[in-house]
């Protein structure tokens, strides 16, 4: 990123903000809320995803230990803690194989292509977001479906959390959900780092001494409006929050094919 111009850099920096949020507000969206807006200040696909990566295991990690020493001192703590370890066993196991297959594509697919898939499948998320029709699974067989599909595009692209959240969302405890989800991201991010190692991906490592304030910046107000959303539903968010998104992944698509 060293071509970039002064507005770029601004950019960037400004959308890590956003990435931060989203991802300790919703609990997911840290890739998928905010690669598109990347995509159309530089579109390098691999030259963000570690970037993003790296602050996933960083806030991840920071927030399930904090969370975790928080419930001690509650009144009221949440059983077993904030996390649904054995839920999150059973769902890696279903999501491992096409977790792999996803990264060896990444690795392996060109940029462009890998840019319009992005934009495709945000464009899909966006229109659920608009409809408030999230991803819903009705059977252990749809179940076991999204969240492969889930994993592969988490491989492919680190955007496979809607469709995980799809199928985790019904079967853990509201207060449990955030920090399973953490865990899981933590765990295949994991995952994705080690191939990224392997191909000998730059991972940006000069980025991140910028870039990871910006996110947490991000991330402190995120855990501050979820707290609130714990306690009140906002689908009017959401429906923003996806056009916004349609119109961006639109006009990713078209500076892809054009």
């Amino acid at each position: 990123m060293s071509d970039l111009t002064l507005v770029q850099y601004v950019l960037i920096g400004l959308i890590f903000v956003w990435s931060g949020f989203v991802r300790s507000g919703l609990g997911f969206g840290g890739a998928v809320l905010s690669l598109p807006f990347l995509l159309l200040v530089y579109d390098e696909p691999l030259v963000f995803l570690p970037i993003i990566a790296v602050h996933l295991l960083v806030f991840s990690s920071l927030t399930i230990w904090m969370n975790n020493r928080k419930n001690h001192t509650r009144e009221n703590p949440v059983e077993g803690g904030t996390v649904d370890w054995p839920y999150l066993w059973r769902i890696l196991g279903i999501m491992i194989v096409p977790k792999l297959i996803g990264v060896f594509g990444l690795i392996t697919m060109p940029g462009n292509v890998l840019s319009a898939i992005i934009f495709v499948i945000v464009a899909l998320y966006s229109v659920s977001y608009i409809i408030n029709k999230p991803f819903r699974s009705g059977s252990k067989t749809v179940d076991a479906i999204f969240l492969m599909v889930g994993g592969y595009i988490s491989g492919t692209s680190l955007i496979g959390a809607p469709l995980i959240i799809a199928v985790a969302a019904q079967h853990v405890v509201k207060e449990k959900l955030r920090d399973t989800l953490f865990a899981l991201w933590f765990i295949l991010v994991l995952i994705k780092m080690a191939a990224f190692v392997w191909a000998g991906v730059d991972l940006q490592l000069i980025h991140h001494l910028w870039l990871l304030p910006c996110a947490a910046v991000g991330h402190v107000i995120g855990l501050r409006v979820h707290d609130r959303m714990l306690r009140a539903e906002t689908p009017v968010f959401f429906r923003v929050l996806g056009v916004v998104l349609l119109v961006v992944s639109s006009v990713g698509m078209f500076s892809v094919l054009g």
